[in-house]
């Protein structure tokens, strides 16, 4: 069991974040590694975590909402956790969706504001 755990370093490197990234996962309590001494190791269930956390990431999640999803699975089962993740899921959706329409307005704008001043020193 021991050989299935990554040191600090090889956390970083399998994740391909900085040790700050890592430190402050800690810190927040997203991630709990074992500790010998000062060195940390991090099981596979930390490393199942740090996937969902850095897909939460990029899928826009704040890092609370992340943490509150991974402790309903520790404290109320899997079920639970997936009902509260349609919850974010769909939260996250339509807060895209009316980002889209923000982008697409403004690069409308834009692209018309451009297309005038080319206009105007073509003249």
């Amino acid at each position: 069991m021991a050989e299935d755990r990554l040191s600090f370093k090889e956390m970083c490197t399998k994740f391909d974040v900085t040790p700050r990234t890592l430190r402050y996962y800690e810190y927040i309590e997203l991630l709990t590694p074992e500790k010998e001494g000062r060195t940390r190791y991090y099981s596979p269930k930390e490393s199942a975590r740090m996937t969902l956390i850095l897909r939460g990431r990029r899928f826009g999640f704040a890092l609370e909402d992340i943490r509150q999803w991974l402790l309903i699975y520790e404290h109320e089962g899997n079920e639970a956790q997936m009902k509260a993740w349609l919850e974010l899921a769909d939260r996250q959706l339509s807060g895209l969706a009316e980002q889209r329409v923000q982008l697409d307005e403004t690069m409308s704008e834009l692209q018309q504001l451009r297309d005038e001043t080319s206009k105007s020193l073509s003249r």
